[in-house]
């Protein structure tokens, strides 16, 4: 095969040299000229002026046909063939100018100009003009800015960018040249995954390119913390945002970074939305193992978010609204070497009810369900009123400073403020509570290039989040609740590139978080101040190696960790990371990821002083005492099959995590209240099968979860997690067809445990004040398997030149399925058990529309 690949290269070698000697023969008679000597050459033929700047017409060579002898034709020539504008004053005087916008036409063919290269995309970089060849490989493009550039690319060929001024100089409709990219066989990387701007990556990771990114059910917009739940292994019980949990973890054992900071708050609506504007992300990365060693904390998942870090040569920007919220970003050039991006983001929610709004709101307050002892509902008459709003901010300055150092600054701002009134007629009781929630996080980044084989990223940030509520019942009693969130951080990581397959990645982070939480209560009285300082100093060191046609590709490192808490201990932990992928046929490679991991921070399920059950949750620090430093392990082997747009995933995986407490787990049963210490572990397997065509993909995955607890002072001492869902499938799939999107897809899953009282009498001790009940083992009882289907559908047009729109509807729960989310159990004043079951979202539509520029 490769001595008929170079004899056929030796073949056209020959034939291009033919080419070339034959038209060198024709125009050798012919030799281009400048157009400035020119056009002094018509001065004097035929006794005129012109009048012209110097930079427009400098370095445009030109060959005149002989067939042209006239001024008109020859100047008609010139004015077509280089989009030079001529204006003619008088009989003796002209004027010549460039053309600012010009109509552009070319021939894309392969790099030895035999083969045409039709669908190959042709885009106006800065711009929404773009075009695709057609069957022959031509284009033609009007309205383009002269001094823009080109980006062509289609796939098994290198993506070619070329100055429209290069093309202009050549005359008439040039040929663009692309050279073949060649691939190895035994690389396989998943392109397109799911939808368009997915891609999974050679080490396991999940890349989400929101510029790309195509269309998922339910989505109208590329939320990126609903996109990473479309993964398998990913999923929110409570169908919220901001409570992702990752192979049985909680949400606290999620790491989520934004430009290189951690973020102690993800969500609005508390969590019904995300806080993070898709639209000035540029890249998310998820990675579930084998996290590499610059990364510390988050037991469960590492989500990363960075915005773009390039100066862009144009304004470019958009704005949208939906039926909750409306935002505007843009990215602005200062200069050659400073830019600006931004965000903005407000709910219209305190001023303007929707449907979609109407739903969010049951779902938030009001999707709890009370039935009596005898099953019947609890019908209060309750009168419920609030004032809601968010709001969300970011910027970044991008300073470069030269071609080896590139300065940015980072910042963040995400608000959310409720004021909530619920009069109950029945009872003559009146709660009120409000609440305010913010984050707000600045960094400052310097990324350096010393030279080719060494380079440095010095990443330094502030980040503070605050929970201030209060709750007042029949204006008496009265609790005041505040949790506080202070992170420093200096984080600098260097790699050096031995040789071409060998990298060495080291560095040294220094992390200092203080947490604070305060409560006081007046009836009765109490009152509580508990505050805390975790310093972190982690040096880290890991080698990367590729070997010969990527037949091997692996990571080895560790994390070193010397953890002191300024008030009661010390520690060190040693983390070794391992991530191997390899070959084992053409199209068919494995991986072995590997993990130890732990985290200092994590947010205790405050079920006594829960707002109305509006916001439960509270950050605390391991104090080695009531709660120690969370530590896992994790190990999993997968193999991936790619070829033809088809891919099949299959991955195994086993999870321990111990260091962790009921007060941070959600315990609603006899046990939530004594904060015992134990662990979890989870065995798993994680199956996706993909077809992708043109227009099209469809999917199927499957996760199977055995989720079991670990606490040795709880009897019995093994009993199923409170996120133990055993069985999860997705079947999904979208539908491009022009400029329209659409997608379908339905998601079910097992029920999660929950504890039931006992039977009869035995069900209430009420030798105790107030009285307690009796429950039956730690979930032992399942809630109803969940089944909900989404649809979204997504237009896309130019309302103008340079603006591009696009309108959305999406649908969630279609069939509007009543799926229960959990269910407690609760004491009344009349010594009765009331069950307390929450439901889902019901069906939800929505409605988007946004442009962009």
């Amino acid at each position: 095969m490769l001595e008929i690949r170079r004899n056929s290269q030796v073949g056209h070698f020959l034939v291009f040299l033919l080419f070339f000697f034959f038209n060198y023969a024709q125009e050798k008679q012919q030799e281009p000229i400048g157009l400035v000597p020119y056009i002094k050459t018509l001065e004097e033929r035929f006794n005129v002026k012109f009048s012209y700047l110097n930079e427009d017409l400098d370095d445009i060579p030109m060959t005149i046909p002989k067939n042209l002898a006239s001024l008109e034709d020859i100047l008609q020539y010139i004015e077509n063939q280089y989009q030079i504008e001529v204006n003619k004053l008088s009989d003796r005087y002209y004027t010549l100018a460039k053309l600012r916008s010009v109509t552009l036409c070319g021939a894309v063919l392969d790099n030895f100009a035999e083969n045409t290269i039709p669908g190959a995309t042709v885009e106006v970089l800065g711009t929404t003009n773009a075009q695709t060849t057609d069957a022959n490989g031509n284009f033609t493009l009007t309205d383009v800015p002269r001094d823009a550039s080109l980006k062509v690319r289609y796939l098994g060929y290198l993506t070619k960018y070329i100055s429209v001024e290069n093309l202009l100089k050549q005359g008439g409709c040039p040929k663009i040249l692309m050279a073949q990219h060649y691939e190895q066989l035994d690389e396989v990387i998943v392109y397109k995954f799911l939808t368009t701007g997915l891609i999974k990556e050679t080490d396991a990771s999940i890349t989400m390119n929101t510029a790309e990114f195509g269309i998922l059910p339910g989505l109208i917009e590329p939320d990126i913390l609903q996109t990473v739940q479309a993964l398998p292994g990913i999923k929110s019980i409570d169908e919220t945002v901001s409570d992702i949990n990752v192979r049985g973890g909680t949400n606290d054992q999620n790491l989520i970074l934004w430009n290189g900071i951690k973020m102690y708050q993800s969500g609005h609506f508390f969590g019904l939305i995300s806080a993070f504007n898709p639209y000035l992300t540029d890249k998310i990365s998820v990675i579930k193992n084998g996290t590499p060693a610059n990364f510390g904390d988050g037991v469960s998942s590492v989500i990363q978010m960075e915005t773009g870090n390039s100066i862009t040569e144009y304004f470019e920007g958009g704005a949208g609204f939906n039926f909750i919220s409306g935002d505007v970003f843009g990215q602005l050039p200062l200069s050659d070497k400073l830019g600006l991006q931004f965000s903005a983001r407000r709910s219209t929610t305190d001023f303007l009810n929707t449907p979609t709004y109407n739903k969010f709101f049951d779902r938030a307050f009001q999707d709890s369900e009370v039935t009596d002892e005898d099953n019947m509902a609890v019908d209060d008459e309750i009168i419920r009123n609030e004032d809601f709003y968010f709001y969300d901010f970011s910027g970044k300055l991008l300073y470069d400073i030269n071609d080896a150092h590139k300065f940015r600054l980072s910042a963040i701002s995400l608000n959310n403020n409720l004021r909530y009134v619920e009069n109950n007629i029945t009872d003559g009781e009146t709660s009120i509570s409000l609440l305010k929630q913010t984050n707000l996080s600045v960094g400052v980044q310097l990324q350096s290039q010393w030279m080719d084989q060494f380079s440095s990223h010095l990443n330094i940030y502030y980040s503070n989040y605050n929970l201030d509520g209060q709750s007042v019942f029949n204006q008496v009693r009265q609790l005041d609740q505040k949790n506080s969130v202070d992170e420093r951080a200096v984080k600098l990581n260097t790699r050096y590139q031995v040789s071409d397959n060998l990298q060495w990645t080291n560095g040294f982070q220094y992390i200092e978080t203080g947490i604070r939480n305060t409560t006081n209560v007046t009836q009765p009285e109490f009152e509580s101040d508990i505050k805390g300082v975790i310093r972190i100093h982690a040096p880290y060191s890991e080698i990367g190696y590729t070997s010969f046609e990527n037949k091997f590709i692996g990571k080895f490192g560790a994390r070193f960790n010397f953890i002191e808490n300024l008030e009661t201990f010390n520690t060190f932990l040693v983390e070794p990371r391992i991530n191997l992928n390899f070959r084992l046929a053409n199209y068919l490679r494995a991986e072995v990821l590997g993990e130890f991991k732990s985290q200092t921070t994590n947010q205790v399920i405050d079920l006594e002083q829960n707002f109305l059950g509006i916001e439960k949750r509270r950050w605390i620090l391991s104090d080695d005492d009531t709660l120690p430093v969370t530590q896992s392990k994790q190990g999993s082997v997968g193999i991936n099959y790619e070829r033809n747009n088809f891919y099949v995933g299959l991955e195994g995986f086993y999870k321990n995590v111990d260091g962790i407490s009921t007060s941070t787990q959600g315990f609603q049963n006899q046990d939530q209240f004594n904060g015992e210490i134990g662990s979890y572990d989870v065995k798993g397997i994680e199956f996706l099968i993909n077809k992708r065509g043109d227009r099209y993909s469809t999917w199927l995955s499957y996760a199977y979860n055995k989720n079991e607890y670990t606490f040795d002072s709880i009897v019995p001492r093994n009993f199923p997690n409170n996120l133990d869902i055993r069985h999860t499938i997705t079947f999904a799939g979208t539908y491009t067809y022009n400029n329209l999107k659409l997608s379908v897809g339905v998601n079910y899953r097992t029920g999660r445990p929950y504890t039931e009282p006992q039977e009869g009498d035995d069900s209430l001790d009420t030798t105790f004040f107030p009285a307690r009940i009796n429950y039956k083992s730690p979930n032992s009882s399942r809630l109803p398997e969940y089944f909900r289907a989404d649809a979204s559908a997504i237009y896309s047009f130019n309302l103008s030149r340079g603006i591009k729109a696009n309108a959305g509807v999406s649908l969630l729960n279609m069939t509007n399925r009543k799926n229960s989310l959990n269910r407690y159990y609760r004491v009344n004043d009349e010594n009765q058990i009331e069950t307390v079951e929450s439901v889902s979202l019901g069906i939800t539509p929505n409605v988007s529309f946004r442009v962009s520029f």
